[in-house]
């Protein structure tokens, strides 16, 4: 007699992930950088106004310190992707192009539109006409910068294809070169009544794109052929509390050019985070809902909901400090980014771990 057991074999639950110390406590480190980042705002003002003002190129208004942190980070995050595996696109579409066309063709209109919705009409009221189109150029650029370093542990929480999701992350990040700056010009200039410098956009893409991009795959070409994978492996590793400390640094900068934003403005904060909150849950769901209606599978479709929804909050925050200032409306929204981006992120993955039995 066949037994219950026989006829509907146990699922394994999914094992618990062993997450690494700066991962396991994300949130707080961000909150430990936000407060330490204010208080240099507030007890140094003027150190900091020097640190700010440090360019890269004389008038470029791309701020030096920023870039050198984002270059540290990048890189290492640029040695990790293999550009070769563009050439297994093909094999399987379906996932890849949800991502695309959520990442590229909804997401960053969808920002726009929600922002426009909120910024010009419900909150203008409390905030004027002038702090809404900074409002909606912060929201804009935070969302044409689809999220590449986090991705890879977003992934990592939803039991995600790695290998998919690499293919995922190359291509977003080749895309990003010449899609970036166009998709920002276009939307700003139509959602408010602010102009975009297209030159300070162009170095943006440059310094903050193209240059760690580059060293990064090119990094990867030569050391592998002249030393070897296994070496190879230990220069990554070798990067990677670089890669944390570059972050932190970033954060805490962020908050100390944003200190009298922050603290002056916190009504604002709250104000700015609905939307944003509203565009992240709208545009992974719409990810998530069409990877399973195209049977799409499920240690694809969480990563692809997850990046179609998640940001490259660095990049966004150092080109809206360089297009339109540290002090900037839209600087302060794009802070306002960072601040939401890991709890709803997690709440995501979250998400997509309780619902996996959808795609079975």
């Amino acid at each position: 007699m066949t037994t219950q057991s026989a006829k509907h074999p146990p699922v394994d639950k999914p094992q618990a992930k062993q997450m690494s110390f700066f991962e396991r406590y994300l949130s707080l480190w961000v909150v430990c950088c936000m407060g330490i980042g204010i208080s240099l705002g507030k007890l140094f003002p003027q150190e900091i106004v020097v640190v700010r003002e440090l360019e890269f190129i004389p008038h470029s208004q791309i701020n030096l310190p920023i870039a050198i942190l984002i270059w540290l980070m990048i890189y290492p995050m640029m040695l990790k992707i293999d550009f070769t595996s563009l050439l297994n696109v093909g094999k399987r579409p379906r996932g890849i192009l949800i991502t695309l066309f959520v990442n590229w063709l909804v997401k960053p209109f969808s920002m726009a539109l929600i922002a426009w919705l909120f910024f010009k009409h419900l909150w203008l009221p409390f905030i004027g006409e002038e702090l809404a189109d900074q409002y909606i150029a912060g929201c804009i650029i935070l969302a044409a910068a689809p999220c590449t370093a986090m991705v890879f542990v977003w992934s990592y929480l939803t039991d995600g294809d790695p290998a998919y999701t690499l293919v995922q992350v190359s291509l977003n990040d080749v895309l990003m070169l010449v899609l970036f700056a166009p998709i920002v010009a276009l939307l700003i200039n139509g959602a408010s009544s602010l102009t975009v410098p297209y030159d300070v956009l162009f170095y943006s893409v440059i310094v903050f794109i193209v240059i760690p991009l580059s060293f990064g795959s090119l990094s990867r070409v030569l050391l592998i052929k002249l030393k070897g994978e296994a070496w190879f492996e230990q220069y990554i590793r070798f990067f990677h509390p670089v890669t944390v400390t570059a972050l932190l640094a970033i954060l805490v900068l962020i908050f100390a050019f944003q200190a009298d934003n922050i603290t002056g403005k916190f009504f604002h904060v709250m104000l700015i985070a609905i939307p944003i909150l509203i565009q992240v849950y709208f545009n992974s769901s719409l990810a998530y809902g069409l990877m399973r209606v195209f049977k799409v599978p499920y240690n694809i479709a969480a990563p692809g909901a997850l990046i179609g929804a998640s940001n490259f909050f660095e990049l966004a925050v150092a080109t809206a400090i360089t297009l339109y200032g540290p002090e900037s409306g839209a600087a302060l929204a794009t802070v306002v980014g960072v601040l939401v981006e890991v709890p709803v992120m997690l709440s995501v993955c979250t998400f997509c771990n309780r619902t996996r039995h959808w795609f079975n």
